[in-house]
């Protein structure tokens, strides 16, 4: 009874065995898939903006709806057609709105009606231009500048590739205080950026004769997580 014992035993400690050095977790797999330093890397690209987005509007008001729409559209075509001819491109209309205006007692007292539209103007210095002659044309309603770079994905992939050099001097920095010898990358990961306004102004006021507007600098970042073999 007892040898019949032994030779079942041996079986399953052969199996578990096997079991040991085959699961994932196990310190002949962890000894393989070890190793590696993983770091995050992060740069930024400085530039002027060239180039604004601007919103223009017209607010009218009549004694009847078809009134105030009516002369809410004569206006707004003018001031469409003043911006396209101060260099705005990309014009295009924002909203239309048509709203009843009470008095203290609740009654209609008039009709408002509300067209706005966008406009870029690539050439920044014709900014200040460009809200004038809106303004001039009969808007009463100005937004903005929203402003950008026409090469911004550029800049952004400036930013990107001296992310991942950052990300390298980083990760050799801990090799050597690890003793280690840094090797190939073996992952990375792309963590996004956009372009932010910086606070500081390193241009004068564009067309003193016109509406200033003050392009200042703005700064593109990118970020990266990257992971290098080591030895």
């Amino acid at each position: 009874m007892k040898t019949r014992v032994l030779f079942l035993a041996a079986p399953l400690v052969l199996a578990a065995a096997l079991a040991a050095a085959t699961l994932p977790g196990s310190a002949s797999s962890a000894g393989a898939e070890a190793g590696g330093i993983t770091v995050v890397g992060t740069a930024s690209v400085v530039s002027v903006p060239d180039r604004a987005e601007l919103s223009f509007g017209v607010e009218s008001q009549g004694r009847t709806a078809r009134a105030a729409l009516a002369a809410n559209a004569a206006e707004m075509r003018k001031v469409i057609a003043a911006v396209k001819a101060a260099g705005g491109t990309d014009v295009k209309t924002q909203s239309v709105s048509l709203s009843p205006r009470y008095n203290e007692t609740n009654e209609v007292q008039a009709f408002v009606a509300v067209n706005s539209v966008s406009a870029t103007i690539k050439d920044l210095s014709k900014a200040g231009a460009l809200i004038d002659a809106a303004v001039s044309a009969g808007a009463n309603q100005v937004y903005g500048p929203s402003l950008s770079r026409g090469d911004q994905t550029e800049l952004y992939r400036q930013a990107l590739k001296t992310a991942v050099v950052n990300a390298r001097v980083n990760a050799q920095v801990l090799a050597t205080a690890a003793n280690l010898s840094l090797g190939r990358v073996t992952a990375i990961v792309e963590g996004g950026g956009a372009p932010q306004p910086l606070p500081y102004s390193t241009d004068k006021a564009m067309a003193l004769d016109s509406t200033p507007i003050e392009p200042g600098t703005q700064q593109t970042s990118a970020s990266v997580t990257v992971t290098f073999s080591v030895s």
